[in-house]
């Protein structure tokens, strides 16, 4: 039944049109209920047991392992037939994360301490740093990327368009200057140190960035999305996520494997993409949005389930066109959120993916957590505790003077400050992006990576001492108090009104 005519999809041809590289690797079969009979009978009961892939009924499964003892799980087989495939350790990874997050949530809902501190935790259990339960961690983490999109987009679908022009230049002229002066600030402590100026600079840019996943869900919980700091605060964090893509472009200069010249080239296409695909979705909101969104209520006049669908389709499209433009996957889904809260359609939609967005949330928060070892932390936590208490006392002075500069009163300066005194996890894609181009040597790729990733924990503890801390400085008299507050958000809004006549 073969056909004669040549497969496009040979081995030889393959190599050619990829330009692929031969490797000689080993191809190991697992007869898996020879393997679980032997394994019972000459080793201890191990906790990974009760997790472990084996099925005694299940067909046997091969594993790839290359020079340099990465190991490939086989898939996506070359059948005569079509046949229906199952990633079963996938399936199982997903059902031990979403499990752990669960009861990490519940146990320190129970304590009275944010479920997200859970999380992160349960991630970092069953990680590769503690149990290391999960097989599959890219797939696990790519999977996990969505709770970012959907957090982003239901953070848009709260936004006001009319308060995002209020906080407008302090969250745009702001950030690039905190980013600009972090730059500056590492770039001279390196000089001063003896250290290569490249790093000290790309020390800088990693350390400009915010957790806009961590933080926009600690603003959500608190209702503080729309008030003055929850506001400039977003805006600043929306900024940062459109510099990445710049901050991509910046690293092979540093690296030394780009020109200068190449890497403003690669950077002054980026803002002509951004700026192009800005005007796109400003046009399409107030000319396809509401058509569209109504011929949904309409459809769904029975059941929600069509409206939900077109929603979350409409979101992942938006993010997949930011992220092939070379923008970010955020970026996009935050757009496509504040384009549907321009309609009168924004409360419904945000019911309709509430319960998506916690879902993908906590895998996302649970993902991040598996990049955290307890053994690492443990045996540098000295170095690693007093690289995170200064970086958040550098941040939030460096944020709240930038802040203030602006005009804001310095009780929302301070709040904003430490919203953003934090590590982000696009650091994570910088630090590995550095890594790639020899940026960064291997004690400083450790030091970074421990230092945010106990960060992120910190994050919690940051936000419960907020508000105490504001408290304080009322007592004190450093802050103004809550009416002072209300009177400078008016006169803020005054201001802009008058402007925009």
């Amino acid at each position: 039944d073969a056909s004669e005519v040549p497969d496009k999809n040979s081995f030889n041809n393959s190599i050619s049109d990829h330009q692929a590289v031969l490797e000689t690797v080993a191809v190991i079969t697992h007869d898996k209920k020879n393997d679980t009979q032997q394994a019972n009978s000459s080793r201890p009961f191990q906790i990974g047991d009760m997790f472990g892939s084996q099925n005694e009924n299940s067909d046997d499964t091969e594993t790839v392992i290359d020079k340099e003892d990465n190991v490939f799980v086989m898939s996506n087989r070359k059948t005569k037939y079509p046949t229906l495939q199952l990633d079963l350790r996938l399936i199982k990874d997903l059902v031990v994360i979403i499990v752990s997050a669960t009861a990490g949530g519940i146990i320190f809902s129970c304590l009275g301490q944010p479920v997200i501190v859970g999380y992160l935790l349960a991630g970092s259990l069953i990680g590769p740093g503690g149990l290391n339960l999960i097989n599959e961690m890219v797939q696990v983490e790519t999977f996990a990327q969505f709770g970012v999109v959907f957090l982003l987009f239901a953070l848009g679908l709260e936004f006001s368009l009319p308060k995002l022009r209020v906080v407008g230049p302090v969250a745009v002229l702001g950030g690039v200057l905190q980013i600009a002066l972090f730059m500056f600030l590492c770039g001279l402590t390196a000089a001063l140190c003896g250290a290569k100026l490249s790093e000290g600079v790309f020390v800088g840019t990693f350390l400009s960035m915010s957790s806009t996943a961590v933080v926009s869900k600690f603003l959500v919980e608190k209702g503080s999305t729309n008030a003055l700091h929850g506001q400039v605060t977003i805006g600043t964090l929306i900024l940062q996520d459109c510099a990445v893509g710049l901050l991509f472009a910046l690293i092979p200069v540093l690296g030394g494997s780009s020109g200068i010249f190449g890497g403003m080239m690669s950077m002054g296409r980026l803002l002509l993409v951004l700026s192009i695909f800005i005007t796109v979705a400003y046009m399409m909101t107030w000319s396809f949005i509401p058509r569209f969104l109504k011929l949904m209520i309409q459809l769904s006049s029975q059941t929600n389930e069509l409206y939900q669908l077109a929603a979350v389709a409409f979101c992942l499209l938006l993010a997949w066109c930011s992220d092939y433009l070379g923008l970010s996957l955020e970026l996009g889904s935050f757009l496509a959120g504040v384009m549907i809260s321009t309609t009168d359609f924004a409360h419904h939609t945000l019911e309709q993916v509430e319960a998506i967005r916690n879902l993908f949330a906590a895998l996302f928060l649970a993902s991040i957590g598996m990049l955290i070892h307890f053994k690492f932390l443990w045996n540098h936590v000295d170095i690693l505790l007093a690289a995170v208490i200064l970086v958040i006392i550098v941040k939030s002075i460096v944020i709240t003077a930038v802040i203030k500069s602006f005009g804001y009163s310095i009780r929302t300066a301070f709040i904003v400050g430490l919203s953003l005194a934090q590590i982000g996890e696009f650091a994570f894609v910088l630090l590995s992006r550095a890594s790639h181009h020899h940026l960064i040597g291997g004690k400083m790729y450790l030091l970074l990576l421990g230092t945010t990733a106990l960060s992120l924990v910190t994050t919690p503890l940051i936000f419960k001492l907020i508000p105490v801390v504001t408290q304080l400085g009322i007592l004190m008299r450093w802050f103004p108090s809550e009416s002072g507050v209300q009177n400078e958000e008016k006169a803020t809004m005054l201001d802009v009104y008058n402007r925009t006549l």
